[in-house]
């Protein structure tokens, strides 16, 4: 076992152990199953795992894998004591209860009702299962610098595949939306993307008034809205951009639905600043839009966060509980849809601080003529 912990897992770790302790609850050790979480305190990517968190201290955390993983736990895990077991959760809270733990938290979002079962079955009467809720997810709101670093490049990435089919003339009258997705993904592949963030949307013409539209084989043509949404996954970091272009030609009525989602936008994103009600960074963009009579034609939230998911907290939006964090990487993604005729979305991915947002989705976002 290596002797130096990993800086950014074990700083993860301490933070979610502060948690442990001063919760209005708090719990002797968790149980983290879900994978991501476990990805994020750990830095493992296997398929089967789980970590156990110590409140008392970082000499009683384990982590959990089966024999498949036995060499890859210890490559990207080295500084935890590894368990090698199939039935991961179960083999912790065995070592959990071997240490004196009496309350042992499990994530309530991830561990199925048979797995619960499973897990109590085992105990006695001193010792508790405690449900908990966000523990991780809550920390993972927050980016760290090596975090952000991973999202600048999956954006990049983004930003560069998009460029490269435009200068090539794959947008055009005549392609389909189908051929359209698979070369930008392909142009996401070639400039070092581990995977595709989501399905990317392509919708051309009437398809540019879905929001989540999936390609199919229709035909671009001339004087259509082509909306564009799609990332690139990066580290296990995954970015998310939307632009909206005109083939050739454009009606009035397109730039005017045009100018005012970009006047949205913006100010949705000026609304970015630490501590800031989440629906009121809404409100900021959808009063745009409501006063210009399209409230019935703007059909979802503002953004969500994006990091290790594409869709992870916060979110933003009409309902949205809580504030903004400093250091929140999230989107800012308003569109007008008019059914039959078109739509348009533009997004950016952008991280919060405590000046002007960073921004990390450079592709302009002027109204554009292919």
């Amino acid at each position: 076992m290596s002797t130096t912990a990993p800086p950014a897992t074990a700083a993860r770790r301490e933070r979610l152990r502060e948690l442990l302790r001063s919760a209005e609850t708090p719990v002797d050790a968790l149980i983290v199953s879900d994978l991501v979480n476990l990805r994020y305190l750990t830095g493992f990517t296997g398929s089967n795992g789980a970590l156990l968190v110590s409140a008392g201290g970082p000499d009683a955390d384990r982590i959990c894998t089966d024999g498949r993983y036995t060499t890859q736990v210890g490559a990207q895990a080295g500084d935890l004591v590894a368990v090698i077991a199939r039935d991961t959760p179960a083999a912790l809270l065995e070592v959990a209860v071997r240490a004196g733990a009496r309350r042992i938290g499990f994530e309530a979002d991830t561990l199925t009702v048979a797995a619960h079962r499973g897990l109590s079955a085992g105990l006695d009467a001193t010792t508790e299962l405690v449900a908990t809720s966000g523990l991780v997810l809550g920390l993972r709101a927050v980016k760290d610098a090596g975090e952000i670093a991973l999202l600048r490049r999956a954006c990049a990435i983004g930003d560069e595949a998009l460029a490269a089919i435009i200068a090539g003339g794959v947008i055009r009258a005549g392609a389909t939306e189908r051929a359209v997705a698979r070369a930008l993904e392909w142009e996401m592949y070639a400039r070092g993307a581990d995977a595709i963030a989501f399905e990317t949307i392509v919708a051309a013409g009437a398809h540019s008034a879905i929001p989540h539209h999936r390609p199919t084989d229709a035909v671009l043509a001339d004087g259509d809205l082509v909306k564009i949404d799609f990332g690139a996954v990066f580290g296990g970091y995954h970015s998310d951009m939307t632009r909206t272009y005109v083939l050739h030609h454009a009606q009035d009525w397109q730039r005017e639905i045009y100018d005012l989602v970009a006047t949205a936008q913006a100010a949705g994103r000026a609304a970015l600043t630490p501590g800031v009600d989440l629906r009121a960074v809404d409100a900021a963009a959808r009063d745009v839009i409501d006063a210009a009579g399209h409230g019935e034609h703007y059909v979802h939230g503002l953004g969500h966060g994006v990091g290790l998911e594409i869709h992870e907290a916060p979110g933003i939006g009409k309902l949205a509980a809580g504030t903004l964090p400093c250091g929140a990487a999230v989107t800012v993604e308003p569109g007008v849809y008019l059914p039959g005729r078109g739509g348009v979305r533009i997004e950016d991915t952008l991280v919060v601080t405590d000046g002007e947002p960073d921004l990390l989705t450079a592709t302009d976002k002027a109204f554009t003529v292919i």
